[in-house]
């Protein structure tokens, strides 16, 4: 049984979730409802939750507060928030301390918590039997013998070899090259490494529960394998024998490579994908093969999800994908701007496959899929859509650890999902006319926009809408409408080669002369300045 803590002031509420759910039947044991987190915090000095369902505004103690204090007792904790329209900001930046889930009271039916608790559940039944495997982990972690390896392997990789000899009498220490003649070294990456790290203490302790499964799997084996823990993402296997007509050493590899997989997803729930490499006779030729392997990035950047396959050399696109950022901003900003924000989901994953297809250069994905992103929520926040609740440092390091084309995409997604809940709380306390009167000029950036065309579609009175506009945005409507083309043209400036003359009639301006004027009076510089 798993403990949880209900936490509301609104009695009706913690009644109705009380009573209406059947704890017990899904591996729960209520341990307390409480009217707020002071004496909730107190209860839960005694006995800590393993899920607390909390209200955010509350006496002597708030929501937010208590989740702090919970997380930094018991950072594993599953969080639920129950959020009212107006303290929506205040749901978002509970989200900044690892919440798992909030829903909204106005729509708010037990049934909802019902498959989040299955969730939990599951998430927690695997937690606990990690658990199980932690002192073992631990004292794998302070075995000399294995950190010994681990470093002499990375000297061997990535230092100049000074005597073959000498390394080849510590490899038959560490079980290699004693007998046999061949090697064939193959490399596993643990993938979805940022979503597996959550689960474990640390990166160590992932490092070593995957090293520990590993090793469980290789013992005993009639071919002789080493396994080498490169890193928390890398694991190196070294698989020894005699050549011979009868060996096919890839295949035997292979299937070994897929047997450990099984294995390390039905203790871990962790996958993982392998390359194997060529087979070696000499100790340079090996040293050269497992550097290649452990620095490739373009290989394992476009390999499947729990592929098995042979190294090669990944032919990558020689054009520029810049080329087409400007296309790709346009179409997302415009499906993003419009709600549309599953044709948005789409049109990235269109634009995914597309790179899969051509095969761009990683690190030039992985700048042109950030680019994309901070520019979506830079122009998103300016027409007020989203709140600057983001960190472009935040987002760095998170693409920054994206090894698959697969994790970028789901990453890519997960950032769109964002501006879609956004949008939900820009709205709330946004004007509607106002909202769509945004909409409606950056949808049209292309030519001359007017207060009374906009204030007529929105069936307002054009002296009206312009007062109500100032109220809402702080500055006129015929401001804002420049502003918006000026950052524009700054985008077309930056991403495109198109001419200055060419940039002003595409933004409505009949006069190059005042288009450059006004540029100029916007950004300090002429668009020429500028883009120099």
């Amino acid at each position: 049984m798993y403990n949880v803590m209900l936490v509301d002031d609104d009695y009706p509420v913690l009644e109705l979730l009380s009573e209406s759910i059947d704890w017990e039947a899904r591996g729960f044991r209520l341990i307390g409802a409480f009217e707020n987190g002071a004496v909730a915090w107190d209860h839960a000095q005694s006995e800590m939750p393993d899920v607390l369902i909390t209200d955010i505004g509350m006496p002597k103690m708030n929501g937010l507060e208590l989740c702090a204090k919970i997380k930094e007792r018991k950072p594993d904790t599953r969080i639920v928030i129950l959020s009212c329209h107006n303290e929506f900001s205040y749901a978002q930046q509970a989200m900044r301390l690892s919440v798992q889930e909030y829903l909204l009271k106005e729509t708010l039916q037990p049934g909802d918590l019902v498959p989040m608790l299955e969730r939990f559940k599951e998430d927690l039944d695997a937690d606990r039997q990690i658990s199980g495997e932690r002192l073992r982990l631990h004292a794998l972690a302070n075995d000399a013998k294995e950190l010994r390896k681990e470093q002499a392997f990375k000297n061997f990789i990535h230092q100049p070899l000074l005597s073959a000899d000498e390394w080849m009498t510590e490899a038959n220490g560490f079980g290699l090259f004693t007998e046999e003649t061949c090697c064939l070294p193959a490399i596993g990456y643990v993938e979805d490494y940022a979503r597996a790290k959550q689960r474990f203490a640390s990166e160590q302790t992932l490092r070593f529960a995957v090293a520990n499964v590993i090793t469980e799997v290789l013992t005993g084996l009639e071919l002789r394998t080493l396994h080498v823990a490169y890193s928390e993402r890398k694991h190196l296997l070294l698989f020894s024998y005699k050549q011979s007509l009868k060996t096919n050493a890839y295949d035997r590899a292979a299937e070994l490579c897929r047997t450990v997989q099984k294995a390390v997803w039905a203790v871990l729930k962790i996958r993982m994908s392998f390359v194997l490499g060529t087979e070696c006779g000499a100790t340079r030729a090996l040293k050269r093969n497992l550097y290649e392997l452990v620095m490739d990035e373009d290989q394992r950047f476009y390999l499947e999800s729990g592929a098995v396959t042979k190294q090669r050399t990944e032919e990558l696109c020689e054009e520029d994908l810049f080329v087409h950022y400007d296309a790709a901003n346009s179409e997302l900003r415009e499906a993003l701007i419009d709600g549309r924000h599953s044709d948005a989901c789409r049109m990235a994953d269109a634009w995914i496959e597309r790179i899969i297809r051509s095969r761009y250069p990683p690190a030039a994905v992985k700048d042109w899929a950030l680019k994309l992103v901070l520019d979506l929520k830079l122009k998103l926040r300016t027409l007020q859509y989203v709140r600057s609740g983001y960190s472009a440092d935040t987002l760095h390091k998170e693409i920054s650890a994206i090894d698959s084309v697969r994790e970028l995409r789901e990453w890519l997604s997960g950032q769109l999902a964002a501006s879609e809940e956004g949008d939900r709380a820009a709205s709330i306390n946004k004007r509607p006319e106002v909202k769509e009167a945004c909409k409606y000029v950056s949808l049209n950036l292309h030519r001359r926009i007017s207060l009374d065309e906009v204030a007529d579609s929105l069936h307002l009175n054009a002296s009206y809408f312009s007062r109500m506009f100032k109220k809402v945005t702080g500055e006129t409507f015929i401001e804002y409408v420049t502003r918006m083309k000026m950052d524009r043209a700054k985008e077309l400036l930056d991403q495109t080669s198109h001419t200055v003359g060419e940039i002003s009639e595409m933004l409505g301006y009949d006069n190059q002369s005042y288009f450059i004027k006004t540029f100029k009076a916007h950004a300090g510089l002429t668009p020429m300045e500028y883009r120099k």
